[in-house]
């Protein structure tokens, strides 16, 4: 996820029920009961930093649920390195300071020898340099700020990595589509000045259109929260722009959208991840969904085998399709996984060693290599919306 109020970009279609939030607590996902008991065991204790209560509760749990069907197969093969993997899953509250605290339990008390975690950039930026202080491997599933791996001085991270693709990768694969797929060379950008996400997604489409040949004829910003949209929208409008980029989340983007359209604007409203969920067309209504797009991690129209057999596990085992952070949660624990395996060894900077030497994991959503930065090198799916239904467009690497 992004926001201090929301992930992502990609919850589940209903807040996950206070059972199954419990449930994500149970058997191979508990707190351990102290290193000796772990020791004695003969585990490997993986930590949860996730958002399991508060207002990216639903992101958290969507990717704890891909965690721990990934982890429960991985154990009924025979786990890792002659050894059962336990994932030792704590709420961060979707609260930064918490995120905060929640690390230093998870590495001062629990001993786990890597983390996963968290699905909202907000609680992750929380606590990554402690993690990273701590010589401690951190995999984020789906937060997307550029600061996640990235210090402020512009430094990398040494244990900090994401399954997840960034803000600005996203704003450049739009761009791209608009110019190369629409044909379309005057968009208006709408922001939530007050994130983060939607800033740097914002500010890469802009930077990209232009650079290749669009024009950027409106800028206008909302914050997190508003419902009533008309009068950028009527400033967008008087701009004679031919799309508008909107990459904020659903519960903003589905006002707008609706909106837009009561205004007669019949023009492509694209957007990101963010947008990724089944409330987005609640609260737009499906007709007015039509001529709309999004980037995202994953479609489950991909006919790849992975994909399938992924959704096909995740339904039998939660009783529905997964959404895109799911997925997200399924790789992110493969990431680790398979690391720990090429390393031979829980030994935290062997760990990072394999980590920065990933190459082409083949996971659900894509073929997984890192850059320089810690960023999973891959393809965005853009997803257009079609009477409500989210269908499979394109898959895109931004040119070079």
């Amino acid at each position: 996820m992004h926001s201090q109020r929301k992930r992502w970009a990609l919850p589940l279609a209903l807040l996950v029920s206070a059972g199954l939030l419990a449930s994500s607590l149970l058997t191979g996902c508990t707190p351990g009961k102290g290193p000796q008991n772990t020791a004695e065991a003969g585990e490997i204790l993986i930590g949860g930093n996730y958002e399991l209560s508060g207002g990216n509760a639903t992101y958290g749990a969507a990717a704890v649920n891909g965690i721990k069907l990934y982890i429960d197969d991985l154990n009924e093969k025979g786990g890792l390195l002659g050894k059962k993997v336990k994932f030792v899953s704590l709420d961060n509250k979707s609260e930064a300071g918490e995120a905060s605290n929640v690390a230093a339990r998870l590495i001062n008390q629990e001993k786990v020898v890597a983390i996963l975690g968290g699905a909202a950039s907000s609680s992750t930026v929380g606590f990554v340099k402690l993690a990273n202080d701590k010589k401690t491997p951190v995999i984020s599933s789906s937060a997307v700020a550029a600061e996640v791996t990235v210090d402020e001085s512009g430094k990398t991270r040494d244990y900090v990595f994401r399954a997840c693709f960034t803000a600005p990768f996203q704003g450049e694969v739009m761009a791209q589509y608009a110019l190369d797929s629409l044909k379309l060379k005057k968009a208006a950008v709408l922001v939530d000045n007050q994130s983060p996400y939607s800033k740097g997604s914002g500010k890469a489409f802009k930077d990209y259109f232009i650079k290749n040949g669009g024009q950027v004829v409106a800028e206008e910003g909302y914050v997190t929260g508003d419902k009533d949209f008309r009068s950028v929208l009527t400033r967008i409008k008087g701009a004679d722009a031919e799309l508008i980029y909107v990459p904020g989340y659903y519960e903003e983007a589905g006002f707008i959208v609706k909106q837009a359209r009561e205004l007669g604007m019949p023009l492509p409203i694209l957007g990101g991840d963010g947008w990724d969920s089944p409330t987005l067309a609640k609260i737009a209504g499906a007709e007015n969904l039509n001529n709309t797009f999004f980037s995202t991690h994953y479609s489950e129209e991909e006919k790849s085998a992975r994909v399938q057999d992924f959704m096909a596990a995740y339904k039998t085992k939660y009783g529905e399709n997964p959404e895109a952070l799911g997925a997200l949660g399924y790789d992110a624990a493969a990431i680790v996984c398979d690391a720990i395996k090429r390393a031979n060894s829980t030994d935290p900077e062997k760990i990072r060693e394999a980590l920065i030497a990933t190459k082409d994991l083949q996971a659900v959503t894509g073929t997984i290599s890192f850059d320089n930065q810690h960023n999973p090198v891959k393809s965005a799916v853009v997803v257009e919306v079609k009477n409500g239904k989210f269908t499979f467009k394109d898959k895109i690497t931004p040119k070079s």
